[in-house]
């Protein structure tokens, strides 16, 4: 060979080695330093086989036989180990090896021309795995499923032994959310760790940069700790930024020091990049998820409220909405009372636990309650601080956030959810809460002008009451018992006539008829506007004098216990009355059946009419049934009409034996009255 040659293979910055009969006999400096090698002397003599990984030794054995014989063959990619370098770099180096035969007189050499790849196939499978992981991302998978995905990639990617993404907390601590190791090295996710000593972990923290470090030292229970228990002993970390925020770190570890190449730390930021994506995607997902859930729940409540929902009903719907929405161990609806107590009227459980409802006296200072009470806006308090709630609400909470309930621009109460665990109820609960209170105001709002409305109905129910009393005993303590002495003078008049007088003695017969049908029709008069038996006999009495004066024949059931206050035996009295008026005039009925029963587990009047006739009968045709139904709806009761054409009619209506104030306000003007 020529002086030229071989000038230019020891210049070559690819590894040169010329082999005869599988031995080395030549390799130029850039094969030594390729090789690890500290002189060429470490490897004349060797095999080039021996050189490469087992896996790429047959295919570059049949190549080499081509070669020596003089012919043509692709070159081979393999591996060729750096275990013995003395460098610090003795990770395993990729080549590709081309050949071909040497031919000098002196014998059949072969010339290998070995081209360093490592990086390009770094570069590729780098590549590769973010193609991996970005389609991961895309694909919206779930944050823990990502972050395990790509701390395996990275780990094994950089040649590390552990491989975990960490959620930095505040107080310098931070969540295991994701990892990967080697078979015998356990990954606790979900294990929260103190960010301290010395280690990745905390370089990151503190620099929010990339970072190298050579050794893991911390106390018990931090991040340090954890990866020495692991056995590592170098790592690398690089910090995963979400919205400008620092959210943790992505940290792959070593058993080996001479492992994880340089530059790792920077090289793994295109994979934090990734999971910061993956958690901004996740995040907005949740945020998106969380609106509609809220949605769906102010709508079930709102349709609560606006069905005009009993407040209780409203009040224990919330206490579920919310706690389930915002995952809090307990939830509960309190109201602020007069002397300056709070009563708790709703609460809802997690756990499925029954919790007290009911007054809990005045809450200390620095309680939820009091701290609503007092700026009237939302509040937290914490076990560690002041008082987790109040006094009944504090057993076993360790963190309570309460929102304030307005009405009509004064405080009402609170709404309270609270969580038994260390971890606080996140920030934004407080503002959440506000929407839920609003509509809690709304549904108070509309009880209270529910209740308002039927209070005055049932005022003009109860004077309309009143005043048919009234007339009823004036015309019968006035009218009647004159038509009745009229009566009994115009007899006693005709006693006295002469029988020769038999014109004058038949005008005073005919006197006496006309003053006895005018007092049957006056005392008919005085029996609609309010009938006697009625408040002399009780209900029953009224219902079998109705029956009796009915065409129609009726059936009575009548299972009253006990007395009832007057308005409702007046309700129920004109209700059978225009039920059976309403037989006799549109029905054909045959028979009519008459059932009014006190309910006293319910606490319900219950009353109804059916009849076999007709049918067809509607509350819009002027039968009388809309003033009984408004009677019904003003008692706090209701009235239900079924009368197919053809089946008969059946009336039922339905009144509250409770006495509200209202009706005992009722009650209380008619004993006046009477």
């Amino acid at each position: 060979m020529s002086e030229q040659y071989w000038r230019l293979v020891e210049q070559a910055p690819d590894a040169i080695f010329i082999s005869r009969e599988f031995r080395i006999t030549f390799l130029n400096p850039a094969a030594v330093r390729l090789c690890g090698a500290s002189a060429p002397d470490e490897l004349l003599g060797r095999s080039p086989l021996d050189l490469v990984h087992p896996d790429s030794r047959s295919r570059l054995r049949e190549n080499m036989d081509r070669w020596m014989a003089g012919q043509s063959a692709p070159p081979v990619e393999a591996r060729i180990s750096r275990a013995q370098a003395s460098d610090k770099d003795k990770q395993d180096k990729h080549v590709e090896i081309a050949g071909s035969r040497l031919d000098d007189g002196a014998g059949h050499d072969v010339q290998l021309v070995a081209r360093d790849i490592t990086e390009r196939r770094r570069n590729e499978e780098e590549q590769a795995a973010l193609r991996r992981v970005a389609t991961l991302v895309a694909q919206g998978a779930s944050p823990a499923e990502t972050f395990s995905a790509v701390a395996a990639e990275v780990g094994q990617l950089f040649g590390g032994d552990v491989a975990a993404v960490f959620r930095y907390a505040p107080d310098r601590e931070a969540t295991l959310v994701g990892g990967w190791s080697i078979p015998g090295i356990a990954i606790p996710i979900g294990l929260r760790f103190d960010v301290t000593g010395t280690g990745v972990g905390v370089r990151v923290l503190d620099t929010q940069r990339p970072a190298r470090m050579e050794r893991f030292e911390g106390p018990p229970g931090s991040m340090a700790a954890f990866f020495s228990s692991c056995g590592t002993r170098r790592g690398v970390g690089a910090p995963i930024t979400v919205e400008g925020q620092l959210w943790g770190v992505l940290v792959i570890a070593s058993t080996d020091r001479d492992r994880l190449p340089a530059g790792s730390e920077l090289r793994t930021a295109q994979f934090t990049d990734l999971l910061a994506t993956a958690v901004a995607n996740a995040e907005a997902r949740e945020a998106l998820r969380r609106v509609a859930d809220e949605q769906a729940a102010l709508r079930r409540v709102a349709t609560q409220v606006a069905a005009a929902a009993p407040p209780n009903a409203v009040f224990a719907g919330v206490a579920e909405e919310v706690g389930r929405l915002l995952s809090v161990d307990r939830a509960y609806v309190a109201r602020y009372d007069a002397d300056g107590a709070v009563t708790v009227v709703a609460a809802w459980s997690a756990t499925g636990e029954t919790l007290p409802i009911g007054p809990i006296g005045r809450t200390r200072a620095g309680s939820v309650s009091t701290l609503v009470r007092e700026t009237g806006r939302p509040a937290r308090a914490d076990r560690d601080g002041t008082d987790a709630a109040s006094a009944a609400l504090e057993l076993g909470i360790h963190t309570a956030v309460g929102a304030p309930i307005t009405v009509k621009s004064r405080p009402w109460g609170l709404f309270v959810v609270a969580s038994t665990a260390e971890e606080p109820p996140p920030w934004e609960t407080e503002a959440r809460l506000s929407d839920f209170t609003e509509l809690v105001a709304i549904a108070i709002a509309n009880a209270d002008a529910q209740a308002e409305l039927t209070a005055s109905r049932a005022r003009i129910v109860a004077a309309g009451d009143q005043a048919r009393l009234r007339f009823e005993r004036d015309l019968h303590d006035g009218t009647q018992q004159r038509l009745v002495s009229l009566v009994l003078e115009l007899r006693m008049a005709r006693a006295a006539v002469p029988p020769e007088l038999t014109e004058l003695s038949a005008q005073l017969d005919r006197g006496v008829t006309s003053a006895t049908d005018l007092l049957d029709e006056l005392r008919e008069i005085t029996r609609g506007i309010h009938p006697a038996i009625l408040t002399k006999g009780g209900l029953a009495a009224a219902l079998r004098a109705l029956a009796g004066r009915c065409p129609s024949p009726v059936r009575l059931d009548l299972r009253v216990t006990g007395p009832l206050p007057q308005h409702l035996e007046a309700s129920a009295y004109y209700v059978v009355a225009e039920a059976l008026a309403n037989v006799a005039k549109h029905s054909r009925a045959s028979i009519v059946s008459v059932t009014v029963v006190t309910d006293t587990a319910s606490g319900v009047l219950h009353v109804a009419v059916s009849d076999d006739g007709v049918g067809g009968a509607r509350f819009d045709r002027g039968t009388g049934l809309v003033g009984l139904k408004d009677r019904a709806e003003a008692m706090g009761g209701g009235m239900f009409l079924d009368s197919p054409v053809g089946a008969g009619t059946t009336l039922r209506i339905e009144l509250p034996l409770s006495a509200a104030p209202v009706a005992r306000e009722i009650r209380g003007e008619q004993a006046d009255a009477r």
